[in-house]
């Protein structure tokens, strides 16, 4: 019980994000990473995620494919 307790307590540490800042930075080669550029990218992966999500649906598809993206 008090692992599920500090799970919860480490994401809300985290923001949440679905990223990650380590790799995120380990990709940019040629400039630096602002703070708030995490939050955006965030941001833009979880609506293509949930654009490919209603795509796979109206396909009849539970599963997610590349082409949903």
């Amino acid at each position: 019980m008090a692992a599920k307790k500090n799970a919860k307590k480490n994401a809300k540490v985290s923001g949440d994000l679905i990223i990650s800042k380590s790799r995120t930075k380990a990709a940019v080669k040629k400039s630096n990473v602002s703070s708030d550029f995490y939050g955006a990218l965030d941001s833009a992966v979880r609506g293509m995620i949930a654009g490919a999500e209603k795509r796979a649906e109206a396909n009849g598809r539970k599963t997610l494919r590349p082409q949903d993206l």
